[in-house]
């Protein structure tokens, strides 16, 4: 278990990570999440090791994890961290990359390794390519897959899919997280996207100002936000009597107290959202079909 004990850091007098306490069983994914700035990265790089912290612990297993202060060699083998920016040996080929930390005294365990990640990151047909000649994504499949190759017991991924094609992003989600959960890998991603989100981890962080402002099951943070941060995340929503209301909770009725004028509606595929006003105030609603600007409608919530 990863347990992170009221950690604090800084960059000189800045605080970046003020008290962050929580935990992390083997196999679980938790995701963090927050605006730019809000200190993914740098937590990251903190249970990496990479940072001295200013305050607190990082366990592992009842191991602390200890930064350059104490380790001539940053990092941990039992921790493998993939960053936004991919470090990959350019000259050699896609496999020889993957492969390229795996032991070469079982050269065909060490095949069936290399070939089973490529599946994983849906590179098989690359195998021989030279990285240098891959465009980001296609990198950023073979970062992912490098890191796993040996199995570590925990991984740090951040924005891990941000340079990844849409035609390629859910498969291959669904491909790395459900190994990462087969082989008993603890998880922590950084990201902006829902998508890594719902579906896959186990809990969700939130950090604002330096803090954590929220820590539960996505479920549980989609159906029940206590702040506009973290409905942000999900998607459209509007502050109605004080109560945090999504566009796709509301609907068109016959009449209400909540009386829109129509200005814009945008095609989201299975549904258009509309954005309206009441007032001064701008609403946002889903609805099957578009409604004309300038149209007045009544909105009432979904049971």
């Amino acid at each position: 278990m990863l347990q992170v004990k009221n950690i604090v850091f800084s960059y000189g007098k800045t605080k970046v990570l003020n008290d962050l306490s929580f935990q992390v069983e083997a196999g679980k994914c938790l995701a963090v999440i927050g605006e730019s700035g809000s200190g993914k990265s740098t937590l990251l790089k903190v249970l990496r090791g990479e940072y001295d912290l200013s305050g607190g612990r990082v366990l592992w297993k009842d191991e602390d994890i200890l930064g350059p202060k104490f380790n001539l060699v940053i990092g941990y083998d039992f921790i493998k961290y993939v960053a936004q920016e991919f470090e990959l040996e350019p000259y050699i080929s896609v496999e020889e990359n993957i492969g390229q930390f795996l032991s070469n005294f079982y050269p065909e365990e060490k095949q069936e390794r290399v070939t089973e990640l490529l599946g994983v990151v849906e590179l098989s047909e690359f195998a021989k390519t030279k990285v240098k000649l891959l465009s980001g994504g296609q990198k950023q499949r073979v970062a992912l897959a490098r890191a796993i190759a040996k199995q570590p017991e925990i991984i740090l991924l951040d924005e891990p899919f941000s340079h990844i094609d849409n035609f390629k992003k859910q498969s291959l989600r669904r491909n790395l997280f459900s190994y990462m959960k087969d082989k008993n890998i603890a998880c922590i991603v950084a990201t902006h996207d829902k998508e890594d989100v719902l579906g896959y981890a186990d809990k969700m962080m939130v950090l604002d100002e330096n803090k954590i402002v929220a820590l539960d099951s996505p479920k549980q943070l989609y159906e029940e936000p206590k702040l506009p941060l973290v409905a942000s995340f999900f998607g459209e929503f509007n502050i109605i009597d004080d109560e945090i209301v999504y566009a796709n909770r509301l609907k068109v009725v016959d009449i209400s107290d909540l009386k829109v004028i129509v200005r814009r509606s945008y095609f989201k595929g299975d549904c258009y959202l509309i954005e309206g006003t009441v007032g001064t105030n701008a609403i946002f609603f889903e609805n099957a079909s578009k409604i004309k600007t300038g149209a007045q409608v009544f909105l009432g919530q979904k049971k």
